[in-house]
């Protein structure tokens, strides 16, 4: 691993988040800093003193071990909140992550009987809540912390209006085991496709499974797609995918066609196509961290994912990042694509649009760089609050940030992107081609039907 300075990886990780596609956000946001609103629990600014009751959603769920060092954080922070503010009672739920995203909220909202404050990604999906009259408009209540957040609020704003803040923002590649790199006598991280392709036929050799991949819940194989769509097409086509769904570059055909070599090479664990991503110790994420496979493609937060398949003592988790690497997506032969592109995303909140205006303070103080710094500290997390940087201390989130600090751009991921219909549809013939019942065209064909209705 290079050895890299904190601050600066950090730092460079935040202007990178600038650069996220442009379609992400109509309007760019105010670049200029000012102080946070809530820096500390006895500094918040409540609008009024009658009683109120927030409810408040998010996907800070406890690991095998029932460790939750997340929710833990969330609780102390709303608890902190309430005693600087004693006439509002914050009422947690903490959701699995797909139950949460794919289903739970999207009910809740088509019902009327939504969360107040709920997890937000942002991109297209927060697009089409926005247009729906879901969301609560920031703009104005929150200017202070969109301006001393700058670009990493990009992707929760959409027709030049805020409609979430993100509380933290990374770059996906492969996280692996070294150990097992060692067993089957790799010695190199793979830095192209055909390095990878050799070191998934030593794996095989050594009677490991050499990617672990959550294809039961669809975004985690689609991802695989994602990123050889980034490698085969210029930023000029995804802009166009992206801004007017237009797919008839052949750079999305040529996407299909890498992920099918690749999956032709069986680098995946048994049953992969019903394998869930994070759930349970057959999950994918499970697979790694046992050490039942050796690579996992995935984001920025799954090194804490993985903390929750051990027994969560100190020990256990330092033998855990020990043996844990990371390299970037490696590099194909072709391709109209910037190579030095990443995809991130990140994670936010956003406020019921029937939410009492308590929900934007409290929004406000999470966001805050104190709780961002706490935040950074207690979880380990990558803050998007610049003055939090240097407090990311976890070895493989420094690299990670370097390598997003030195991005061309940060492509957003593209379900989220798309929004849920196009994205939906892209992921579901992926997932089709993963199971060997659809074609590269399939795809495009899918995405392209799909926004016709949009």
């Amino acid at each position: 691993m290079t050895t890299i300075r904190r601050g600066t990886a950090i730092t460079a990780l935040l202007a990178s988040i600038a650069l996220v596609l442009a379609a992400c956000s109509s309007d760019p946001a105010p670049q200029n800093e000012s102080p946070s609103r809530a820096s500390s629990s006895t500094e918040s600014e409540a609008p009024n003193t009658e009683p109120v009751t927030l409810t408040w959603w998010n996907n800070a769920v406890a690991g095998d071990n029932g460790e939750n060092d997340l929710g833990d954080y969330w609780e102390e922070v709303a608890q902190d909140y309430m005693a600087a503010n004693p006439n509002v009672t914050i009422d947690i739920s903490q959701i699995q992550n797909e139950d949460l995203q794919r289903t739970r909220i999207p009910t809740a909202l088509q019902s009327g009987d939504a969360p107040d404050l709920f997890q937000q990604w942002g991109g297209g999906e927060m697009a089409a809540q926005a247009e729906a009259g879901y969301l609560m408009d920031l703009t104005e209540s929150n200017a202070e912390d969109i301006a001393r957040l700058g670009g990493a609020v990009a992707p929760w704003q959409s027709a030049g209006q805020t409609y979430g803040l993100p509380f933290q923002f990374g770059v996906e590649g492969v996280w692996y085991r070294k150990s097992l790199f060692e067993q089957a006598g790799i010695t190199d991280e793979p830095t192209t496709m055909a390095e990878l392709d050799a070191d998934v036929q030593k794996l095989k050799d050594a009677g490991l499974v050499p990617i672990a991949v959550g294809a039961g819940d669809k975004w985690p194989a689609a991802h695989w797609w994602y990123n050889f769509a980034l490698r085969s097409c210029s930023k000029e086509a995804l802009d166009a995918g992206t801004n007017d769904f237009d797919f008839s570059d052949a750079c999305w055909v040529d996407a299909g066609d890498q992920l099918q070599a690749l999956i032709g090479t069986d680098p995946y664990q048994p049953q992969f196509t019903s394998t869930v991503a994070q759930t349970g110790a057959t999950s994918s994420a499970g697979l790694v961290a046992t050490g039942q496979a050796a690579m996992e493609l995935m984001g920025h937060w799954n090194v804490f994912v993985y903390e929750g398949f051990t027994d969560g003592s100190d020990e256990a988790i330092q033998a855990l990042h020990d043996d844990l690497g990371w390299f970037p997506m490696p590099a194909t032969d072709d391709g109209a694509g910037d190579p030095t592109a990443a995809l991130g995303g990140g994670d936010g909140f956003s406020c019921y649009v029937d939410a009492p205006p308590e929900c934007a303070d409290f929004l406000s103080y999470i966001v805050s760089d104190d709780v961002q710094t706490g935040f950074a500290e207690a979880v380990g997390g990558l803050p998007v609050a610049p003055a939090a940087a240097s407090a990311v201390t976890n070895p493989a989130l420094v690299e990670l940030a370097e390598v997003a600090g030195n991005a061309g751009y940060v492509q957003l991921w593209l379900d989220t992107a798309f929004g849920p219909n196009v994205g939906g549809a892209m992921n579901d013939g992926i997932v089709a081609m993963f199971a060997g019942q659809g074609s590269s065209q399939d795809i495009v064909d899918a995405m392209t039907a799909a926004a016709a209705t949009s």
